[in-house]
């Protein structure tokens, strides 16, 4: 055998039996090639929602653990039924759970972390010539519980198991071509990019590029697994994701991401004392809840409180307003939610030596008539909250300013990622 590779497949790549078809006979290619090859299948096209609306149905906020147990077998039905595509094409095929493949997680249900990977069974199913299917998204908690890892979690199944078998690539294959430099639904001469770093990738993910999942990106960075983003549909070549050593060019702007699952929340009267911000944050993050930008405006007068301002995923709102109560009444604070919001961001390794970036982003959303609510920056990106029925135009003012388009373009109304917002 020359070498392994681990193959992700998302929802809308074994969204029906045809294409779970084409997905079996990719697979089957790379064995053919004389690699060892483990695949890891989300569940099919809108399984996942569909599985979420059942839930809702029975009751308005689910159990956690029994959401898990629930949204872990939309996975599995995908790696069965492409098991038996395979068998059916000659080859030997092993479809395997996430706690059967060995994924260890947390105990933090509907968004664990990965603690480890335990892939003595997918190894000695390698060695023995099978083609392993993993179920992606899922594993088993250390209280030997199901857990899910949040939306998009197969692409962290995917490289976790890369890392833990040292594999070559991780190939994650989708519904676009690759990663873009912005959103092809709302800038139609979007460009294809050959090449991000992680470093990008990760600022890209995290605000709001719906390509690769964030937490699978931050994973490969820290255990240096290469990964291809590329189409389910073709065989062109997509996106490299690679360290920072083997990229050559640091464009100014690489990309232009958005987000419309924002919610802002903003709690009034904070006494102005230390400590109470250390409070907030404590029962935010005990309910596992990711804050984002964080804006507090200082007292107008002596003795008043003051206001503080952050964004929270917009499906996370209810449980950070449950979680914030108790201590809101104990010090007299209002609590108020915006659910309009949106987050435009540039992103661009290049910001790092460049100086006026930041005024260049403020100039072009002030002269397209765009209030900036919030800003968040970091090295390598500069974020904007805006009302959310102004990010489209946002994106498109930015993405021309920018000067982003290139010929590697693809057609408006193909859909842009598997798990975009």
């Amino acid at each position: 055998m020359s070498g392994t590779v681990v193959m992700k497949f998302g929802g809308t790549s074994v969204a029906d039996a045809e294409r779970i078809k084409r997905a079996a006979r990719r697979i089957v290619a790379k064995r053919e090639e004389g690699l060892r090859v483990v695949a890891v299948l989300s569940a099919r096209g809108k399984t996942t929602d569909e599985l979420i609306s059942w839930a809702q149905e029975i009751s308005p906020h689910p159990d956690p653990r029994e959401m898990d147990m629930l949204l872990s077998t939309g996975e599995r039905q995908s790696c069965a039924l492409c098991a038996m595509a395979i068998n059916d094409l000659g080859h030997r095929a092993i479809s395997l759970t996430g706690s059967q493949a060995g994924i260890v997680t947390d105990t933090s249900h509907t968004k664990a972390r990965i603690l480890e990977v335990r892939a003595d069974r997918i190894r000695e199913a390698l060695d023995d010539g099978r083609i392993v299917l993993v179920a992606g998204f899922q594993g088993v908690s250390t209280a030997k519980d199901v857990t899910t890892l949040g939306r998009g979690g197969s692409d962290t199944t995917a490289v976790a198991l890369a890392a833990a078998i040292d594999a070559d690539e991780c190939e994650i294959y989708t519904d676009v071509s690759g990663v873009f430099s912005a959103d092809p639904r709302i800038v139609p001469d979007a460009r294809k990019l050959p090449m991000v770093s992680f470093e990008e990738m990760l600022e890209m993910s995290a605000s709001g590029a719906g390509v690769l999942q964030l937490r699978s990106v931050e994973y490969a960075r820290n255990h240096g697994v290469r990964i291809h983003c590329r189409s389910s549909f073709d065989d062109a070549p997509g996106t490299v994701v690679v360290g920072e050593d083997v990229t050559v060019e640091n464009p100014l702007i690489t990309a232009v991401t958005h987000s419309t699952g924002e919610a802002r929340v903003t709690l009034t009267g904070v006494p102005d004392t230390p400590g109470v911000a250390g409070r907030l944050a404590t029962v935010l993050a005990e309910a596992n809840v990711n804050v984002d930008m964080i804006v507090q405006n200082e007292p107008v007068s002596e003795g008043a409180g003051a206001d503080m301002s952050f964004t929270v995923p917009r499906d996370d709102l209810h449980t950070a307003r449950t979680a914030l109560e108790p201590l809101a009444a104990e010090l007299g604070i209002g609590v108020h939610a915006d659910e309009s919001m949106g987050k435009v961001s540039v992103v661009g390794a290049g910001m790092k030596t460049h100086p006026g970036v930041a005024a260049k982003v403020f100039t072009v959303l002030g002269e397209a008539g765009i209030n900036i609510e919030m800003i968040s920056t970091s090295p390598i990106r500069i974020s904007c909250v805006v009302p959310g029925d102004k990010v489209p135009e946002a994106v498109r003012a930015l993405h021309s300013a920018f000067e982003l388009s290139g010929p590697d373009t693809i057609r408006p109304e193909q859909p842009f990622g598997e798990f975009a917002s």
